[in-house]
């Protein structure tokens, strides 16, 4: 039974993971469904109510009811490196591609339908107060009067985008950024804007979920640190050299991002909180196709070992993915 990887070309994470996978002797298909059709290949048969369906990829050839897992890690956008690239060739690929891998009994990190639905941050905030999780006052609006007001009751605020991206191609990362004192907010009616009181954090904490292990990784602020300058508030763009640690996931923590993962029926959850003065780990967001190899060099967590060994597991699970929903076509970042 094979493993298939679905991420773009240049993925160190997934790197580790295949590394990990090889060394068990657990066979392991890896493409991007850029390369579709191209490099990428499949053929699906529905006959005598039957389905016999087959993928080829760089040489290998694997049968759908061979599969027993799929990690969607960073997917590119279904063919897009054809010679003419159009949006109903992307939507017939991708119809295809999905759609032929739903109807196999594969496990899946994370099943397309709520990995999309997780990629919402307005619907993981919604979450992570349902299931107990401390959660910064947020407010999203294209109503600069509504702006104004917040600002007036949480007079120190972040401002970050709603989808975590920047728009071009390749997608890259935006930074969480500190609003300046008297900021003219009219701005907001040309898009949708999100507003989070900041919280003033003492470490940002990673916590990665893979199934039922949690790997919890403390990075704290560093001294002297001028909390005024935006890089300060985002740990991506941070000047800390502060190193990342492993620490121990707070029981309570750990009980509501069990609540969290079993209601967004994800797999895999790369979580961010901020931990302030009084030790509470405040919920920021949760990315459920997060980096961990960053983590895992600091802190020597066996991160990549835990999502190979899920991956490998023979046991299938039952299959509770959410029904319908629409295939993921979007790309992410590759970063």
């Amino acid at each position: 039974m094979t493993v298939l990887i679905l991420t773009c070309e240049q993925d160190v994470t997934a790197d580790m993971v295949v590394a990990r996978l090889d060394g068990t002797g657990v066979p392991v298909v890896r493409l991007d469904p850029a390369d579709l059709p191209g490099g990428v290949a499949l053929s699906g048969e529905f006959v005598h109510g039957a389905f016999r369906g087959h993928l080829s990829a760089g040489g290998r050839l694997v049968t759908m009811s061979g599969l027993r897992s799929v990690w969607v890690r960073r997917p590119g956008v279904p063919a897009t490196r054809v010679t003419e690239p159009s949006a109903w060739l992307t939507e017939e690929s991708a119809q295809a591609l999905y759609g032929m891998l739903r109807s196999t009994g594969a496990r899946w990190m994370n099943h397309p339908d709520a990995a999309r639905r997780a990629r919402h941050k307005p619907w993981q905030l919604h979450l992570a107060q349902r299931c107990g999780l401390p959660v910064p006052a947020t407010l999203i609006t294209t109503f600069p009067q509504a702006a104004r007001d917040f600002a007036e009751r949480f007079p120190d605020l972040v401002v970050k985008p709603v989808s975590g991206a920047h728009p071009q191609e390749p997608p890259r990362a935006v930074p969480t950024s500190r609003i300046a004192p008297e900021t003219d907010f009219s701005a907001v009616a040309f898009g949708p804007t999100l507003l989070q009181r900041r919280v003033a954090k003492r470490a940002d904490i990673r916590l990665t979920c893979v199934g039922d292990r949690f790997f919890a990784a403390r990075k704290a602020v560093g001294q002297g640190a001028d909390p005024g300058e935006p890089e300060e508030v985002d740990v991506r763009f941070a000047t800390s050299t502060e190193p990342w640690q492993p620490v121990e996931t707070p029981p309570r923590v750990a009980a509501s991002v069990h609540d969290y993962l079993r209601e967004a029926q994800l797999a895999y959850g790369a979580f961010d909180f901020a931990e302030d003065a009084d030790g509470i780990w405040w919920f920021l967001e949760c990315n459920q196709a997060g980096q961990f190899g960053f983590v895992e060099i600091e802190t020597e967590q066996p991160i990549a070992r835990a999502v190979a060994d899920w991956l490998a597991a023979p046991a299938p699970v039952p299959d509770t993915a959410p029904r319908g929903g629409d295939v993921p076509t979007e790309s992410v970042t590759c970063e």
